[in-house]
């Protein structure tokens, strides 16, 4: 079928793809657009991954401060050049992570560095609810299982929803996929710091966080 210039600009906009792999998408998909992003994407991620070797030594340390002071931010995130590194892309993609990091409160980067202990004792208070709850002891297992899952949603950076993704299904670790797919070069977060004005004293710290994740949607 024919795919008008139309359509190609339209699907480059959404995914940020060459005009070539946009029209060749539409062309693979019969003009649907949906099937084309998703088409793209899936081609995204295996660049992505071949990329994902590569070594990220160069980058910023971005920072972020709540209005009045209250939370702070810091952020070290990684690509392969400098010349990357002074992009608006890369910058913008690190400010919006210090602002997630300020509303999500995460506890580590990825999952692998979540303390063992932790998760131990979050596996057997998980356990004892899946006793309690009566149900079979063959399906106890993928319980816990499912359980585990969404607390490395809870606390691990990489795992947790982007708080600006309207439909609140992107990852961080999918939104880092994207820019490696779209600006070509390996894209690492290495760490963070995250200060509460109070932090550990009796204070209303979810009160701040959630102010926080207001202003994220509101700048939606």
């Amino acid at each position: 079928m024919a795919i008008s210039a139309t359509d190609v600009k339209e699907l480059r906009e959404k995914t940020g793809a060459g005009m070539m792999d946009c029209k060749k998408a539409l062309t693979e998909c019969d003009g649907d657009m949906e099937k084309a992003i998703d088409h793209l994407r899936k081609k995204g991620l295996a660049a992505a991954a071949k990329k994902a070797d590569r070594i990220a030594s160069e980058g910023m340390v971005g920072s972020y401060i709540h209005a009045g002071g209250k939370i702070g931010v810091l952020l070290e995130v990684n690509c392969e050049t400098d010349f990357v590194a002074k992009t608006d892309e890369f910058q913008e993609l690190v400010k919006d992570i210090c602002m997630h990091i300020a509303a999500a409160s995460p506890l580590c980067v990825r999952r692998e560095e979540v303390p063992a202990d932790l998760l131990e004792r979050e596996k057997e208070i998980y356990k004892d609810q899946a006793r309690q709850s009566g149900k079979p002891e063959a399906i106890l297992e993928k319980i816990i299982e499912g359980k585990v899952e969404k607390y490395f949603g809870d606390v691990c950076l990489l795992d947790q929803v982007f708080v600006k993704d309207p439909e609140g299904k992107k990852k961080i670790k999918d939104l880092i996929t994207e820019k490696v797919a779209k600006i070509g070069e390996n894209i690492s977060i290495r760490r963070f710091a995250r200060y509460q004005l109070g932090e550990g004293l009796e204070k209303k710290s979810c009160d701040l966080a959630a102010e926080v994740a207001a202003q994220l949607e509101a700048s939606k």
